[in-house]
Formats: structure tokens, C-alpha cells, sequence
């Protein structure tokens, strides 16, 4: 099939997933029970999720916490290590009584929601089909016709300056590949600064609201290799390194309740929304494409805005004698309804002194999205069992159902400033994800010391770039490659120590 019969597509939809932030994170007692909180509360981390959960809290508080991040079957890359060191979290929570059984309750926290540090590999066979001949069906059917074109993207500027157009006898020639090689590093986080409001009415219905700020580090460096076929020009093969950054700010809002059905029941129910996180991001590259001894290099900045999709939640808690806790939670999130909206431009206001900055949805990469991106069910189950007074331990158990359509891919062909800015073809259809969790917990006086082990693990399949069928039938002109599986796994070490006052 030719281009027009392609589902719509751009990069910067894989771009943006890596603003989801799904990760398992916060104190260690909260990782240890898997997270499944959201019901029993008196944690700091669930102001991030469901903020009622600091209205169970009676005295004040504060933690920090940090551990050891390790990723399996990896071969290192670049600067990147296996092994990294994190810093996860530290907050505090201050508790006035506001009645007999009532508490109004203030809280801050901060902590790490998304990890970005990861290393990626992934290598195969090419048959009749390289990155460069993507490029080149772009120009043969007409899906780039000039440089301002949307779907001219810096990856086709590449090959289009360096390798695949002859300027001599003014035609276009493509060079096929024998096999590729591909590693990333990714580095950084996204950093969440949560402010919270929280109380109880008479012990039975605990309320919530939390205002969060979400402050995003990203740095990813790929090299993508390809060994070309025996070709008339003598090309042995070219390299595709790419350097890429996103930073920028977002905030949400989180209200919550959690409600004892039964008074005389330690049985507590919890509801929770999430508002979208509104952020305001400039992603930014410097890439440079190697064949033989030509060298060509481009870089460019782009700013946009991205809104997350709403997030609902519901949860249950119960507790035994004091000495057992269960919780559970599922939620859920339409990740195919995230908006990539395009910055229109700004005013500046005389009369308040302030600019304001306007924007648009991108239709065409909304579009995309919606096709590519599913909604996630996520379930979490914890339990926690106190051996004494003092010591507790913890099991917890996560899925998360796949966010990518397994026939999602990626292409330059849309018109759209995802395809313009987009400085790589390859993208990964990630699937289900499965966390196992466990820890400890030690209380001592007004201090506690918790320890959690947390293992992730999600399979996905490496694309080297989108695939091109010239009609039904087999053909010359097709550019395919067989998807190679890879893997995520993480095991994560945490220490949390706290005081009580």
C-alpha cells in the first residue's frame, strides 16, 4: 500500500508517552504495599494519588527517602550505568486537631513520578529495506515535495543532503541494508512537588485536594547503524546519532474522599480523580548522520504544549486488630485521548503587565494518538502484617495493561511539527506491565526506618522504523522490518526514614 493508506502517524506521539508517569514510587512502606493506598491512607505518598488519604493522619510527620536502581539484561551504553542511584522522595505533614474526632491536616511532598534512567539495545536483519529508503519513498510518492513541507522531517534533511540525492543527474537512489544496530541511553526525571489540604469529619469521611507541580529533565543519546548492501557507490554503511532533550513545567490537581461505610467498621472505601497534567514543554535535538566520511549535522528546538488525560481511581482498605492491613486499588486513564496542542503565539496584556500564550490541538497528531494509544487499567494489591508492635512486613503486587495498540507505528507522513521536528524513525510498542514488591518496616520511639524491594518487568517490540508496502503484492519498492524483542526490567532498592511529632 502506498503512503496515503497508511494509518495516520507521527513520532511525537512515542515522544510524549515519556511524560506518563506510571512508575511505582514514593516511601517505602507505600512501594512495599504496592501502592494500594488509596483506601487506607496516612501515607505521604498518597497526597500524589488520592489526597484524602493525609486526612487519616493524627500526629505530624516527615520522610525522605532514596535507593538503588539496577536494570537487567542491558549491555551498557554511552555514560549511562546499570546501576544508579535515586533520590525519591522527602515531605512532611502537619496535623491540627480541629474537634474531638476531627483533624485538619497540611502536607508537602516531593517525589520522583517518572525515572527516565534506561538503557535500550536492539539489533536484526534488514532485508531489501534500510532508514534511507524510507526517506526516499517520502520523495517518490510525493509525500515530501519542499523543504517547509510538515512532513520534511530532519532525519529526511539527513539523508536527503548527505546520501540519497545525486545532484548531478538530479534523481534520487536509495541503498538497502543488510542488518542495523540501535542503543539508547535515557536520563533524568520528572520531579513532583505536591501541596496538600486534607481533614476528617468526625473519623467517618476524610476529604482531600492537592495541587501538584511537575518539573520535566529529559536527556536521551541513540546511535542507529545500518550495514548497506553491495552498492554501485561503494557505501559500507551510515550512523545515526541523535542527542535529544525535553524540559519544561506542568501542574495538575487531585481531589480525593475516602469514606467508613460501617462505623463500627474499620472498612473504608476511596475515590479519587485526577485532573490532566497541563504542561508546557521545549523539546530540542542535535543529530548527526555519518556515511563513510560525510558527515551532516542539523539541530532545532521546538516548544509546544501537552495536556495528560484524566485519571480516576477507586480503592478499599481494611484493617485487623490492628496488626494487618489490605488494601486495593484500580484505576484508569484513556491515554488516547492525550492532546498535543501547537503554540499559536502570545499577547502582551499592558493593563495586568503579563503575556499570555495561546494554543491549539495539533488535529492531525491528536488523531494519531487516539489510533495508537489505549487506555490503561492499572491494578494494585498490598498487604501489610506488623510481627510485632514495632516490626511490619510488606507485600504488594501491580498490573498495568499495555498503553501502545500492538499495530501502532510511527511515520513521518503526517502533516504535523512532530513529523518536522522528529530526528529518529524507531519506536517500541510496549506491553502489560507486572511489579512485585516487598519490604520492611521498623518503628522505634518516633522514628521509623522502612526498606522496600520493588521488580518491574514489560516486553515490547523494537520497530527500526515504520513499514512500507508499495501494493498488495510483494515488491522492490517495499521497506519492511520484523519487529525484535526487548524488555524492561527493573529491580529498585529503597530506604525511607521518618520522624513523628
Amino acid at each position: 500500500m502506498a503512503f496515503a493508506a497508511l494509518p495516520i502517524s507521527a513520532q511525537e506521539t512515542y515522544e510524549n508517552t515519556k511524560l506518563i508517569d506510571n512508575d511505582l514510587n514514593g516511601t517505602a512502606r507505600y512501594v512495599g504495599m504496592g501502592g494500594a493506598m488509596e483506601a487506607l491512607g496516612a501515607d505521604l505518598s498518597t497526597m500524589s494519588t488520592n489526597p484524602a488519604g493525609l486526612g487519616l493522619f493524627r500526629k505530624s510527620k516527615a520522610e525522605t527517602s532514596f535507593g538503588l536502581v539496577n536494570q537487567q539484561d542491558v549491555n551498557k551504553f554511552s555514560s549511562l550505568g546499570k546501576t544508579n542511584v535515586s533520590f525519591d522522595q522527602a515531605g512532611f505533614v502537619y496535623s491540627l486537631r480541629n474537634g474531638r474526632n476531627s483533624f485538619l491536616n497540611f502536607g508537602f511532598n516531593y517525589h520522583k513520578s517518572r525515572n527516565f534512567d534506561q538503557i535500550l539495545n536492539a539489533s536484526g536483519s534488514l532485508s531489501n529495506a534500510s532508514q534511507n529508503k524510507l526517506t526516499y519513498q517520502k520523495f517518490r510518492n510525493n509525500v515530501i515535495t519542499q523543504p517547509t513541507d510538515m512532513t520534511y522531517s530532519q532525519v529526511d534533511n539527513l539523508y536527503y543532503n548527505n546520501l540519497i540525492y545525486n545532484s548531478t543527474d538530479k534523481a534520487y537512489y536509495n541503498y538497502p541494508a543488510t542488518d542495523y544496530r540501535f542503543n539508547q541511553q535515557s536520563k533524568g526525571y520528572i520531579g513532583e512537588y505536591d501541596f496538600n489540604i486534607s481533614g476528617n469529619i468526625q473519623d467517618r469521611i476524610y476529604l482531600g485536594l492537592t495541587f501538584g507541580i511537575h518539573d520535566v529533565h529529559y536527556k536521551g543519546y541513540s546511535e542507529y547503524s545500518e550495514n548497506y548492501a553491495t552498492n554501485n557507490a561503494n557505501i559500507d554503511g551510515s550512523t545515526l546519532a541523535d542527542n535529544r532533550e525535553i524540559t519544561g513545567t506542568g501542574y495538575d490537581v487531585k481531589v480525593g474522599a475516602i469514606f467508613r461505610p460501617i462505623e463500627s467498621s474499620p472498612f473504608r472505601i476511596g475515590l479519587y480523580i485526577n485532573t490532566p497534567t497541563w504542561y508546557d514543554l521545549t523539546t530540542s535535538n542535535s543529530t548527526t548522520l555519518t556515511v563513510g566520511k560525510n558527515r551532516g549535522s542539523i539541530g532545532e528546538s521546538y516548544d509546544f504544549k501537552l495536556y495528560t488525560p484524566w485519571k480516576f481511581g477507586v480503592s478499599l482498605g481494611h484493617t485487623i486488630d490492628n496488626f494487618i492491613a489490605l488494601g486495593a486499588t484500580y484505576e484508569y486513564a484513556d491515554y488516547g485521548s492525550m492532546d498535543t496542542r501547537v503554540n499559536d503565539g502570545g499577547y502582551y496584556d499592558s493593563m495586568y503587565d503579563s503575556y499570555y500564550e495561546t494554543s491549539s490541538s495539533d488535529k492531525n497528531m491528536n488523531h494519531h494518538t487516539e489510533n495508537t494509544l489505549k487506555g490503561v487499567h492499572t491494578f494494585k494489591v498490598g498487604a501489610e502484617v506488623k510481627i510485632t508492635p514495632q516490626l511490619a512486613v510488606r507485600v504488594g503486587y501491580n498490573y498495568l495493561s499495555a498503553m501502545y495498540d500492538k499495530n501502532g507505528s510511527m511515520n513521518g507522513s503526517i502533516s504535523s511539527p512532530g513529523s518536522y521536528y522528529a530526528s529518529q524513525t524507531s519506536y517500541v510498542n510496549w506491553k502489560d506491565t507486572n511489579r512485585f514488591t516487598c519490604g520492611l518496616g521498623y518503628t522505634i520511639d518516633k522514628f521509623n526506618i522502612d526498606l522496600a524491594y520493588q521488580y518491574s518487568a514489560q516486553n515490547g517490540d523494537f520497530y527500526p522504523f515504520m513499514n512500507y508496502y508499495e501494493n498488495s503484492a510483494p515488491s522492490v519498492e517495499d521497506n519492511v522490518a520484523s519487529a525484535t524483542k526487548v524488555s524492561n526490567k527493573h529491580s529498585q532498592l529503597q530506604l525511607t526514614v521518618g520522624y513523628r511529632f
